[in-house]
């Protein structure tokens, strides 16, 4: 039995039994028929279907908010955020799938007929996780039916009921049955469907170690493997930065949603000039947030996922402040951050450097540390000494300079005015431990398709 424990109050929001295997052989066996019938479908067809699908999720959102603040702990004031996301990046992505599946013809040759051919793979299994439940669902489950996959979800145990709103989407927008199925799995039966041959390809959202057990997990099977393992993003505030600008952007990058953004902001540099200046700014900042209950309307930051997870971060800031490092947001103002609770109070650590874990590895909480540099090279060097590379945010008038240092990062993403957010329109992927694969954009199609390759002569005469 999987149980969803809120971290709002520590209750049970509720339980269902995992999948038997012969509900399991079920459904695959169903995706793969389904599949078999979907793929012929035009794409029109397809959209239609998808949209609807889309449609009847908005629909949900007065039930779908308040209960993803009980199974997660995201306020409920910015509850219809994350359905705005969903809905924008699954309409772009049924906007551009003619031109992301179209042929792709060579350069005339007489004689011959030749093109390239995008062509479904088949099954494709979605691993989902639970700091943005529909958005990072959403990535592989619309494009995969575009594309015209079937689809299996199975969605992180803390936010089960997100995978149980993909399915009664799909229901009632009349998808037909069995090509998209959502199960509740343990980790060794995710493990066995990935072993099985049933499924061509697994998209994974998640931590490095769980990664890493996936790629066991698909060893010799020859299917494709996209991974998104996190991260521990850095911002740039050059000396030419709008200060103003820069401090509010990137303390909701680093706090909102108590931290837990996989392209969040964790680590800042700026030029030695505006050093006292941002730490001020941001602390300024996280002291106004009001951490409490998500379901209360006047709440802005509510709790980490569980308790364990808060307490994650608290070590990594108490082995910071061993080694020299000096908080700067009053923690009287948050009397409910106590060992244990899932509630943590906003920081902003100074003194730091990279021996420490809190700049190093990832926290997934609510915390930035913040170091002075005095050029762009040193902040580039900065940046890169790292196991991750999602995203980086440089704040700078220069756009020149934005896209100079931007080529020197080893990231997935390079920002300019602007942090954890994604764009549909560009590919979503990432360097170093982060993963491999791409999510959204024309080039997120690539990988949930084969190409195939027609090389047709005319006929000889005699």
């Amino acid at each position: 039995m999987v149980k969803i424990i809120s971290p709002v109050d520590g209750s049970t929001v509720a339980e269902r039994p995992s999948a038997t295997h012969a509900e399991i052989d079920a459904a695959l066996l169903n995706a793969r028929c389904a599949q078999r019938q979907w793929r012929n479908t035009s794409l029109n067809e397809r959209a239609r279907l998808c949209s609807a699908v889309v449609d009847v999720m908005l629909s949900m959102a007065d039930e779908i908010v308040p209960e993803l603040a009980w199974q997660m702990g995201r306020p409920i004031r910015y509850g219809r955020g994350e359905l705005g996301g969903f809905e924008a990046r699954a309409r772009h992505m049924i906007e551009i799938a003619p031109a992301a599946l179209a042929d792709h013809v060579p350069s005339p040759l007489d004689g011959f007929r030749r093109f390239i051919r995008r062509e479904p793979l088949g099954t494709v299994f979605v691993i989902a996780p639970w700091n943005y439940p529909f958005l990072t669902a959403v990535n592989s489950v619309i494009p995969a039916l575009m594309a015209g996959n079937a689809v299996v979800l199975k969605h992180a145990a803390q936010t089960l009921l997100v995978g149980e709103r993909f399915q009664a989407a799909c229901d009632k927008a009349c998808l037909p049955s069995g090509l998209f199925r959502n199960l509740v799995l343990d980790h060794d039966q995710t493990a066995q469907i990935i072993k099985s041959g049933k499924v061509q390809q697994v998209n994974f959202t998640g931590s490095v170690a769980a990664g890493r057990e996936i790629e066991k997990a698909g060893a010799g099977m020859f299917i494709g493997i996209g991974l998104e393992l996190g991260g521990k993003d850095p911002a740039y505030v050059r000396a030419d930065a709008n200060l103003e600008f820069a401090i509010e952007n990137i303390a909701d990058g680093a706090f909102f949603n108590s931290g837990q953004s996989c392209c969040g902001v964790e680590r800042v540099y700026v030029h030695r000039r505006h050093f006292d200046r941002v730490v001020s700014g941001l602390a300024d900042a996280a002291s106004k947030y009001i951490l409490g209950n998500p379901l209360d309307l006047a709440t802005t930051l509510g709790p980490m996922v569980r308790g364990s997870a808060a307490d994650l971060v608290r070590k990594q800031m108490s082995e910071a402040l061993k080694l020299g490092a000096r908080r700067v947001v009053p923690t009287h103002a948050f009397p409910q951050d106590r060992l244990g609770s899932a509630y943590l109070a906003p920081e902003v650590l100074v003194n730091v450097n990279h021996d420490m874990a809190i700049m190093r590895e990832e926290s997934f909480g609510p915390v930035v540390g913040v170091m002075a540099v005095d050029s762009d090279d040193e902040a580039i060097k900065l940046m890169n000494d790292s196991p991750f590379g999602l995203s980086a945010s440089i704040w700078t008038q220069d756009a020149e300079a934005a896209q100079r240092i931007g080529e020197e990062l080893e990231t997935g993403t390079v920002f300019m005015n602007r942090c954890d957010y994604l764009d549909p329109a560009l590919a979503w992927t990432g360097v170093k431990n982060t993963g491999r694969g791409i999510t959204l954009s024309q080039l997120g199609y690539s990988t949930l398709t084969r190409a195939k390759s027609f090389h047709l002569r005319e006929a000889i005469g005699d």
